[in-house]
């Protein structure tokens, strides 16, 4: 019996994630928020709670907050497209300082 080649160890490590990641619905839109909002956003903004459908966004800066507030219902309907359910129905966004 010939072994195949060896499979990168990244295969085994999300694999592994997949099994002990928790199934909630924040820790869901977590997952997506990077892909679903782009890397600029992702860079500045942070999903922090979801309750009753509001998600709640801690942003680096009053300014990425106020940008955020006014994109709420594309950014809403982009993570929910990429959940593959309505997940979101409102966002609210807060600034912190890092």
């Amino acid at each position: 019996m010939r072994r195949s080649a060896p499979r990168p160890l990244s295969i085994a490590v999300e694999a592994l994630a997949r099994t002990v990641a928790p199934v909630t619905p924040l820790a869901r839109v977590q997952a997506a928020w990077a892909e679903a909002v782009g890397e600029a956003v992702a860079e500045n903004a942070t999903p922090l709670r979801l309750r009753d459908g509001v998600l709640t966004v801690a942003c680096r800066q009053a300014v990425w907050a106020q940008e955020l507030a006014l994109m709420a219902p594309e950014l809403a309907g982009a993570l929910n497209r990429a959940l593959g359910e309505e997940l979101v129905t409102e966002i609210r966004t807060t600034a912190t300082t890092r």
